[in-house]
Parts: structure tokens; C-alpha cells; sequence
């Protein structure tokens, strides 16, 4: 009894459970993708009600797969796509909105708004953040002023927010029957609201941004007990014990738990942590300051982030939308036939630019075609712009810490793909280090869990489960990583100033 660890990994794409052994090895996984909603052009949604189901759905599936059942797991960790913002009813347990994706550029008018005189940098002193169309309070506050009656059913008490993890949460441990509302220091240090130092919500923020504080879950450490699971649930009486932002639990999964240690995951975007210990360090180079994890009443940690929107989610526009391949795993096929880019450079600016430019009026270019490209360059160079992309962040992160890595770990989707990792190593003139088990995200919400229950003693074990797998050498000339950098930086000056009053 009690032998295992469940994770319910819920990101942009899909939900999955993953259930964990002690040495931190995969017994079984569930996965089920949701729908993904553009009802207009820079607007992404989610239907968490949708979502909720595919969690119960895939928690069943992992457990029926192990042949395991509720007593058989000794506590659940959640892990989430972070700054995607769900506004519910706690009296009906519906929400009054879809939930509106990290993705979305929908709020920029609202951050003008809030911004004013003061610029983007209003709150970065407080939050690590600059205002930008990524986080979730700014799109709090856009479903109350434009959902028919939520301004006032916020007002009078009735309605929650939160991010994804409060969602699922609130959930599994009872919904309008005593659901939980509750949210770790790494997810609410997503919003926008959270004051870094005190790791409590500023008033004066939510009060900008006409959200009361009603509505605000209350923010607990990444590894205690929150709740147990509902009665009637698959998983009752079980401690729900462990919730990390997902690139926070990546990078506890990835055990960099030293000063200066960093990974990268690369999922539908980017997300390049860099652990700076019990330091806040703000970022002069476009990074964000934010929670790495904070284990029960230890210290927090703190991380510099490099965020990049679109990497995996190109994978997926070139075989959705545009039809160049059929599956993503054809990304790598098409492009090795190539020896190059050709010349051609994809600045894949759908969202905006992050990290380091945050730019929200740029937007998505195929620049320095010629006839000579062919759908290998382009395929090529949509591969490649995952890695100038995380060059750019990872000569933002020197910068700001002083530190020169000595190798980078990674993980996520788009690890498996040899040719994006050897090219991310000549880019970067840095050893980059796949783990064994690359589902690093849910495996730190599944430690984050277990150290609190006690199935693990703490970060030592996590440590000493870490295993690599595979190491990729840098292998470029040194004026030719030159020559690439230079010319995708300037692709990169394309994209900018393209919004404006009419086009959006």
C-alpha cells in the first residue's frame, strides 16, 4: 500500500498523470489533449471544464494501466501551464469564461492601461515581472470587465480565480462541496500579484487591477498538505501534497538546486531557469525574477527566467495549419536532408516576443527566402529558431547572474529531436545534457509531493535519482556561430512595430 506517487501534469496541449516509483521511474502514464480555442486572431482559450474531465479521465488511466487503485498512491502532486487564468462561480462550480491561455495577447490595451506614465516596469520591482500580455492578472481583470454580470458576482463574493493548478485543486477536493482554494508561491508569482519579498498578495496591485481580493487563493508553500481527494473521487482521502509551476517543476525534477544551475524545457514554448538561491536578482536584461519552489517552511528559492513563446508550437502550426508535414516526428526527417537553413530564418513571433525583448507588436516572419530554399530549409529553420531563440536567453542569463554555464540540462517534447539538440549546442558553445527521465515536469511535482509526505526525506534523494542519458558536444566554427546569431538577430528586427491600431 501507499508505494507510489501520482503526478497530473496539466499543460497547454494536454492533461497527463503519470504515476511515480520511489527511484523516480515512470510505472505508468494516462494522456489526453484538449481543444484548443482561437475565437479570433491573438486570442487563445481553454475550456476548463473540458480540462477537468480529461484529469479525471487520465488519472483513471494511469492507475487502471498500473493495475493500481486510490490506496495504492501515497500522495498527488500538480504541476500546470502557469500563467493561464480561470475565473468560476464556487456556488454553481462553473466558469463564466474560458480560460484564457498564457498565450493570449488579447489584454495589451488593459497594460497600456495599466502601465500609463510608468511604463512596463510599474510593478517589476515588486512582482519580477514587466507588464505584458503573458500573465494571468491582467486577464483576470479583462474577463470582469467584459463577462456580462462577473464585475458583479466578483464584488458580492461569488466568484474565484486562479490558475490552472487552483482550478484542478479546488476540484479534487470538493468543488462547490469545500474545494480548497489554494495556490503555491511558484504559480502566484505568475500573476502578477504577488509581492516576491513578503510572498503575499499586494493590495495595492489588485486594487489597480479592480480585482478583489476575494476572488485570490491563498498561497501556500510547493510541498505541504493542502486537501485530500474528494469522497466519491478516484483518489479519496489521498493528500494532495505538492503544486509547482510547470517550469518550476521541471527544474526541481532536473535537481538544480545549486546556485547557478539551470535547464531549459522545451515544450509548446521555451523556459530557461536559472536557480539564484535565496537571492532575489533583478534581471537589466529582458529576464523575469521569479519563485523557483519554496519546500514547507524552508526558505523560498529564487530563479531568473528566460520565457520564449513559440518553440514546439511551430512543430505544430507547420503540420496544422500549413500541412508541410503530418506528424512532428517528420520535423527532423525533413529537415536532415538539408546540411543548412539555406539562408532562410523563422522568427516564430505568433504571441509576441518574449524573452528578452517583450514585445507584444511583433509578430511571426519567414525572412531571406530565395529559390534555392526548398521545405528542408524551412523545416531546418524552424528547428533553428528554437535554439538562437535560447542563445538569446542564455546571453540574457550570463549577464544578469555573472555565471557561465559549464552544460545545460533539458528536457522536454522536443528533446528527442538529435538534430534540434546538436544545433542547440553549437549555438550555444555549451554541453547540452538530456536526463533519462525526460518528463521532468511532472516528476518534480510528484518530488515536491512525496518530500512533504515524508516518501522521500528531501532534495538529496532527487539528487541521487537524477541519471543522464545523453550528451551533445559543441561542434561549430566559431565564425559561423557568429555569422548565424548575427543574421537572426536582425530576422528578429522584422517582426517588430507589425501591430498597430489596425492589425492585430
Amino acid at each position: 500500500m501507499n508505494d507510489y506517487i501520482l503526478a497530473i501534469d496539466q499543460g497547454t496541449t494536454s492533461s497527463r498523470a503519470i504515476v511515480f516509483d520511489h527511484e523516480g521511474a515512470i510505472v505508468s502514464t494516462g494522456q489526453k489533449e484538449h481543444e484548443q480555442i482561437f475565437p479570433q486572431a491573438g486570442w487563445v482559450e481553454h475550456d476548463p471544464h473540458e480540462i477537468w474531465t480529461n484529469v479525471r479521465e487520465v488519472v483513471g488511466i494511469a492507475l487502471t494501466k498500473a493495475d493500481l487503485t486510490g490506496e495504492d498512491i501515497k500522495a498527488v502532486g500538480i504541476t500546470n501551464q502557469r500563467e493561464t487564468a480561470v475565473v468560476w462561480d464556487k456556488t454553481t462550480g462553473k466558469a463564466v469564461y474560458n480560460a484564457i491561455v498564457w498565450q493570449d495577447t488579447r489584454t495589451q490595451k488593459i497594460i497600456d492601461r495599466l502601465g500609463g506614465d510608468d511604463g512596463p516596469d510599474k510593478y517589476k520591482e515588486r512582482v519580477g515581472l514587466p507588464l505584458a500580455t503573458y500573465f494571468a492578472g491582467p486577464k483576470v481583470m479583462w474577463i470582469l470587465e467584459n463577462v456580462e454580470g462577473a464585475r458583479e458576482k466578483a464584488e458580492a463574493g461569488d466568484l474565484l480565480m486562479g490558475t490552472i493548478d487552483s482550478w484542478v485543486l479546488w476540484n479534487m477536493t470538493g468543488g462547490k462541496k469545500g474545494g480548497v482554494h489554494v495556490t503555491d508561491v511558484t504559480n502566484a508569482s505568475r500573476t502578477m500579484l504577488m509581492d516576491l519579498k513578503t510572498l503575499s498578495w499586494d493590495e495595492s496591485i489588485a486594487a489597480d487591477m479592480k480585482i478583489p481580493m476575494s476572488m485570490l487563493p491563498e498561497i501556500r508553500s510547493s510541498a505541504e498538505v493542502y486537501g485530500e481527494g474528494r469522497r466519491g473521487g478516484m483518489l479519496p482521502g489521498v493528500p494532495i501534497a505538492g503544486i509547482l509551476g510547470d517550469q518550476q517543476a521541471a527544474t526541481f525534477g532536473q535537481a538544480c538546486f545549486e546556485v547557478g544551475m539551470a535547464k531549459n524545457t522545451y515544450g509548446t514554448g521555451n523556459f530557461m531557469l536559472m536557480n539564484t538561491g535565496t537571492e532575489l536578482v533583478p534581471s537589466k536584461n529582458g529576464l523575469l525574477t521569479t519563485v523557483c519552489y519554496k519546500i514547507g517552511d524552508k526558505p523560498a528559492v529564487y530563479a531568473l527566467e528566460g520565457s520564449i513563446a513559440v518553440t514546439g508550437s511551430l512543430v505544430q502550426w507547420l503540420r496544422d495549419n500549413v500541412g508541410l508535414i503530418k506528424s512532428a516526428e517528420e520535423i527532423e526527417t525533413l529537415a536532415s536532408k538539408v546540411d543548412d537553413n539555406g539562408g532562410a530564418y523563422f522568427v516564430p513571433a505568433f504571441s509576441g516576443l518574449f524573452a528578452p525583448y517583450w514585445r507584444s507588436d511583433a509578430r511571426g516572419a519567414l525572412v531571406g527566402l530565395t529559390r534555392y530554399v526548398t521545405a528542408g530549409h524551412i523545416a531546418r529553420a524552424a528547428l533553428e529558431a528554437t535554439a538562437y531563440q535560447t542563445a538569446e536567453v542564455l546571453d540574457a542569463m550570463r549577464a544578469d547572474s555573472g555565471v557561465e554555464l559549464t552544460e545545460l540540462k533539458v528536457d522536454g517534447g522536443m528533446v528527442v529531436n538529435e538534430v534540434l539538440m546538436q544545433f542547440q549546442a553549437d549555438i550555444l558553445d555549451v554541453e547540452v545534457v538530456r536526463p533519462k527521465v525526460a518528463e521532468t515536469t511532472a516528476l518534480g511535482a510528484a518530488y515536491a509531493a512525496g518530500i512533504a509526505v515524508g516518501y522521500w526525506e528531501g532534495e538529496q534523494d532527487v539528487i541521487d535519482n537524477w541519471a543522464e542519458d545523453k550528451r551533445w558536444v559543441p561542434d561549430l566554427d566559431g565564425d559561423e556561430r557568429e555569422r548565424l546569431m548575427r543574421n537572426w538577430k536582425k530576422a528578429v528586427t522584422k517582426t517588430m512595430d507589425w501591430v498597430d491600431d489596425d492589425v492585430t
